[in-house]
């Protein structure tokens, strides 16, 4: 559910009272089974929205709390927020009524609501990889988070070496659906970044984690990428593709991928990048001759092997 039509349709249900699933849909402009999806997803989510069916039915804010969202409880009001704060970061009108939203909670849960807001962002932008089902320990470690508790996990690393680590987790980022966990090692100060798909067990402790009041999610998600990027766009390829493949090109590498010339209307040339010519060369195999790699030779010549490579397999 994206944010800015949860805050609408809480502003909503808090003018009105009652709401039905078509009324909701005409004032968002979206369709019926959207408008039912969303208030289905406010209600999951722990906000004390419920459904009163029959004539003149609808749904309402449990209390009738229709002046301001005082009527959330303290853990509704983190299940909102959390919710919340992902779409937040790359919007200014969500952040500011976030902040509005924020300001209009009571005093003690305002500050669970922050961290709970604060605890997750979002980056659509791709790495060139597939991102897979959401992991099954993102939630437990959201709430580590929340409550600034210490976690424990089983990891495997890449090459599936396993190791119990002791973590004080910071922040968690989906990043073109792939999630990450932003922690430092119980008594390091360290940041070191996980995988949330590699973590095979999390346990939430009764320790308290140790999060200095420095830390800023969003820009240390910022030296992250940057690190990560440096170190993977070792190799660069130029080539020319037909300019209504660029989307797909664009979807896969991501920030990896560079317009160098865009003065043909029938094709483009652009740049992608990756760690090694062969990984280049990997990416781009699939294309075919629907692409046209101009350089440089390095990653020719590993197209050419693996042409030859599969022709050899099924001539």
């Amino acid at each position: 559910m994206r944010a800015d039509r949860m805050i609408a349709t809480l502003l909503l249900l808090q003018a009105r009272g009652r709401v039905t699933a078509a009324e909701l849909a005409r004032e968002l402009e979206v369709s019926v089974a959207t408008a039912r999806r969303d208030l289905e997803a406010l209600s999951m989510a722990g906000v004390p929205v419920y459904p009163q069916p029959g004539r003149g039915g609808g749904w309402s804010l449990v209390g009738g709390a229709r002046t301001d969202l005082s009527g959330l409880n303290a853990a509704e009001a983190q299940a909102l927020f959390t919710m919340l704060g992902p779409a937040a970061g790359g919007s200014p009108e969500t952040a500011s009524a976030l902040r509005k939203l924020l300001r209009a909670l009571p005093g003690p849960f305002r500050a669970d609501a922050e961290a709970a807001a604060a605890a997750v962002r979002l980056d659509d932008t791709g790495w060139g990889e597939i991102g897979a089902e959401r992991p099954p320990y993102v939630d437990v470690l959201q709430r580590a988070i929340v409550d600034r508790r210490r976690v424990r996990v089983d990891y495997a690393r890449r090459e599936g070496e396993r190791s119990t680590r002791l973590l004080d987790p910071l922040g968690l980022v989906a990043k073109d659906g792939v999630w990450y966990l932003l922690a430092t090692r119980a008594g390091e100060e360290e940041t070191r970044t996980y995988r949330v798909d590699r973590v095979r067990a999390a346990e939430v402790t009764a320790e308290p984690a140790d999060r200095p009041e420095t830390f800023d999610l969003a820009r240390e998600w910022q030296r992250v990428v940057a690190f990560v990027e440096g170190r993977r766009s070792l190799v660069r390829a130029t080539l020319r593709v037909a300019r209504r493949h660029l989307w797909v090109l664009r979807d896969h590498f991501g920030t990896y991928l560079e317009i160098v010339e865009d003065d043909d209307l029938e094709r483009i040339t652009v740049s992608v990048a990756a760690h090694t010519a062969r990984s280049v060369a990997e990416q781009l195999a699939g294309w075919g001759a629907m692409i046209e790699v101009t350089g440089p030779d390095a990653v020719r010549a590993e197209l050419a092997r693996i042409g030859r490579e599969l022709f050899d397999c099924y001539r």
